[in-house]
């Protein structure tokens, strides 16, 4: 595996092939597609910003062209816990097609980046005429299903250190780079355990030459060693959309 590639440049953004840096609204026909973007504002994704809170109306949806947010449980009797993570391969917001206006997760920006943000209204009178924009829509919804069921699992059975792994790729893949901003009581935080658990983790990982990490940031050092040492989760999901959705363009 490796990782997203999607050019999230403004020139890109503007030329005559229309490419957004979105991979949903690239799967699209370039007419549908220009149709879509006119009706999006450019939003800013600022790392620790809600895009939604829990019991609150979805109002729009958002395709991260980069950047990335993190789905979280709301505390309630237990803990908060990461579920699932929208970046530029998905969108925020599509459960809206279900008929449900309300969110019941935490939507919180995990990293910094941009976003096509598109009135719910909008969409969901566009996907009544559009056969091809809803069976992506619902089939990402699928997938989206399964990484929330899958995380479940996960939590359960697995290794935290081989959960941080899979944990650190999914982010590695969103990011913009090798170096992204992560803490200790962050990843605790998502991964629903104890900051000496995510600490002894972190170190196992960095003991084998995988990452590095201080002052807040963290780095990949062995990408494919990460993915060797992951637990299958990670394989899991990325099979997953490509089944349902095709093959994502990778880096080089």
């Amino acid at each position: 595996m490796t990782r997203f590639d999607v050019d999230t440049g403004g020139e890109a953004f503007k030329s005559e092939r229309l490419v957004t840096g979105n991979s949903l609204l690239d799967k699209l026909p370039k007419r549908q597609r220009s149709e879509l973007v006119k009706a999006c504002d450019v939003v800013d994704l600022k790392m620790g910003d809600a895009v939604v809170r829990p019991g609150e109306p979805i109002r729009h949806v958002y395709f991260p062209r980069s950047g990335y947010i993190s789905l979280i449980t709301p505390p309630a009797t237990s803990e908060s816990i990461e579920v699932g993570l929208v970046g530029r391969e998905g969108a925020f917001g599509l459960t809206v097609l279900l008929d449900v206006d309300a969110s019941v997760l935490l939507g919180v920006v995990q990293g910094n980046g941009t976003a096509l943000r598109l009135p719910v209204a909008y969409l969901r009178r566009i996907v009544k005429q559009s056969a091809h924009l809803r069976k992506v829509a619902l089939r990402y919804l699928y997938v989206l299903m399964a990484e929330v069921a899958q995380t479940a699992a996960c939590t359960r059975y697995h290794r935290l250190d081989a959960r941080l792994a899979r944990w650190l790729l999914m982010t590695h893949d969103r990011a913009h780079g090798n170096f992204f901003p992560l803490t200790h009581e962050f990843l605790a935080y998502m991964l629903g355990v104890r900051r000496a658990g995510v600490t002894t983790a972190a170190h196992h990982l960095r003991s084998k030459g995988l990452i590095d990490y201080g002052r807040g940031i963290v780095k990949i050092i062995d990408r494919k060693g990460l993915e060797v040492f992951s637990c299958p989760c990670y394989r899991a999901f990325n099979d997953l959309y490509s089944t349902h959705l095709g093959q994502l363009r990778r880096t080089r």
